[in-house]
């Protein structure tokens, strides 16, 4: 294993962290829209997220493209392992694209109430099925020596990875709601702060569960806390960011509540890297065909060509994200809808 390896694991999971940060909230909200019944309510929520969702999802993309650059057979393993429920996720993705253009585009009543459904339906589905393909790399995929996925569809769906998908449907949930807050005024400013709460209350709550089954059940994922007990850090800054949403909330420090929030997606991503390395595909069964840093990743030179050109690139599409979120921060006017 080299440097090299080990430096693009981190910029994987730290760019897969950036995704779930900020196309979080994007989601979280379509998740909230269903819980809205006043047009203008629903309008101010499709235009808090209008200006900057698209490129939120640049993350994804990104990390994407890499994993098939750095490590081809973790992206043919996963992708060809999770096809079907990828394309569910296509779908529930492109669902909620359309309807946050479409929406406000005709005033029918029908059409509007159906778009408003795609959208929050589409932002769940692709929530919980992001999680349940976390849980799946937790849990492990069936693979052979070559590294082929050799399990079906429903093999996908079990307990843990479905417990790990709700956890992230609260998890988002709290986040949207917070950027709700950060956006809105009057009603819809009173509601989200209760959802923020309500959805604190099921991500704790789910948190605590996941890590007790995890530590009954699943104690490979342990070995790298046992072997480096430095690593408990990072679960103990987790439960930090965690209590700390809700003591910021309660105090009304929105701003402070939602960069805890998204310290406590970003170690939770942490975690999962710590309990896989040096694995990328945990086989589950047979853990000597697992795909590791090693074994999975490029050629040292492409690993070295791309890496500059993300050195080139990353700045750039930091720079585009810090101003469209500074030229568009503050509250939504209810006077200057757009969507």
């Amino acid at each position: 294993m080299t440097t090299l390896q080990v430096v693009w694991f981190i910029l994987l999971g730290g760019m897969l962290a950036v995704y779930a940060i900020l196309d979080g909230f994007d989601l979280g909200v379509g998740f909230w829209s269903m819980f809205t019944r006043k047009d203008e309510d629903k309008r101010v929520l499709l235009n808090s997220i209008g200006p900057v969702w698209d490129g939120n999802e640049v993350w994804l993309v990104t990390a994407g493209v890499i994993m098939f650059a750095a490590f081809p057979p973790v992206y043919a393993a996963v992708f060809s392992g999770m096809y079907l429920a990828l394309m569910l996720l296509l779908v529930a993705l492109v669902a909620r694209a359309v309807s946050i253009e479409f929406r406000s585009q005709l005033e029918s009543r029908v059409w509007r109430a159906g778009w408003d459904w795609a959208f929050g339906l589409g932002s769940t589905v692709a929530i919980l099925l992001f999680g349940v393909a976390l849980g799946n790399m937790l849990h492990g995929f069936p693979l052979n020596e070559s590294g082929d996925y050799t399990g079906g569809f429903f093999d996908l769906l079990n307990p843990y990875s479905l417990l790990i998908g709700v956890l992230a449907v609260t998890m988002l949930a709290m986040h949207g709601a917070l950027w709700i807050a950060l956006k809105a005024e009057g009603p819809l400013f009173e509601s989200a702060m209760r959802w923020a709460a309500r959805a604190w209350l099921g991500y704790t709550s789910l948190w605590v569960i996941t890590g007790i089954v995890t530590a009954a059940f699943y104690p490979n994922l342990l070995s790298n806390y046992v072997a480096s007990p430095a690593l408990f850090v990072l679960p103990v800054l987790a439960v930090a960011a965690i209590c700390g949403v809700w003591f910021t909330v309660r105090k009304e420090k929105l701003k402070s509540a939602f960069l805890l929030s998204s310290g406590s997606i970003a170690l939770n991503m942490a975690l999962v890297g710590a309990s896989l390395f040096p694995n990328l595909v945990y086989s589950r069964g047979a853990p000597e065909n697992s795909l590791t840093i090693h074994g999975a990743s490029a050629s040292e030179y492409a690993l070295t060509v791309i890496l500059v050109l993300t050195l080139i690139g990353m700045p750039i599409v930091l720079g585009y994200t810090w101003f469209v979120y500074r030229s568009f921060r503050g509250k939504v006017s209810s006077s200057k809808l757009v969507y």
